[in-house]
């Protein structure tokens, strides 16, 4: 199940199967809850099929969303590093299967193959460039610049449109732009009147270059 996983390309069958042996499977039902934010747990979690959303909350119950995930695809491994609470919390988007593996038996392996820990610093040199940028889009972007660019980067060119697939709901673009639910409603209503979007039941269709401003 790991030989999938980029991370793990390099290792044997043997080490592979080592490797599985002492990991830990789980399954989780759409909208459970994976890690809570400030849980002091040690594992790396490895995705073999579903998705997970990974966000921050406060007191009142606002979140951000800082990042989706699906399979081949791993979180948690600040605790591979470090012995802080978890920083964020992760619930399952749909039906998820994971692969945990114990702080431990992680060290074991990178110890017979530092490559590994390469890779782990290449993700997450990937992750503070992400989370750079959406800093710089909460500080010099507008809403509507910030919800434009969301759209942007969830849509996939299928047939030489710009879809979203799996649409996400308004309150799911706020929490991913630190904005209110109304004001993203606003805005989508007035793209979709100005034919710039089609959105349907379970769709958003980009028609054509969105508006520089608004």
């Amino acid at each position: 199940m790991l030989k999938d996983i980029p991370m793990f390309a390099g290792l044997s069958d043997e080490e592979l199967s080592l490797l599985e042996h002492h990991a830990n499977i789980r399954s989780y039902q759409k909208n459970a809850i994976l890690i809570n934010e400030g849980d002091d747990t040690d594992s790396l979690y490895l995705i073999l099929s579903g998705k997970v959303r990974i966000f921050m909350s406060n007191e009142d119950g606002k979140e951000i969303i800082l990042n989706e995930q699906g399979p081949g695809e791993h979180f948690g491994e600040l605790a591979l590093l470090d012995d802080a609470p978890r920083s964020a919390s992760v619930m399952a988007m749909e039906k998820t299967r994971v692969s945990l593996i114990s702080r431990q038996d992680f060290r074991e392996v990178l110890g017979r193959h530092p490559d590994i820990a390469l890779s782990l610093i290449q993700d997450l040199s990937r992750r503070v460039r992400l989370l750079s940028e959406n800093v710089k889009n909460l500080a010099l972007l507008d809403v509507y610049g910030r919800v434009a660019k969301t759209l942007l980067g969830m849509a996939k060119d299928i047939d030489g449109m710009l879809t979203i697939d799996d649409r996400p709901t308004q309150q799911d673009i706020a929490n991913h732009i630190g904005a209110s639910r109304e004001m993203v409603a606003r805005i989508l209503k007035d793209l979709e009147t100005g034919g710039y979007i089609t959105i349907t039941r379970k769709q958003i269709l980009i028609n054509e270059k969105l508006p520089s401003g608004y």
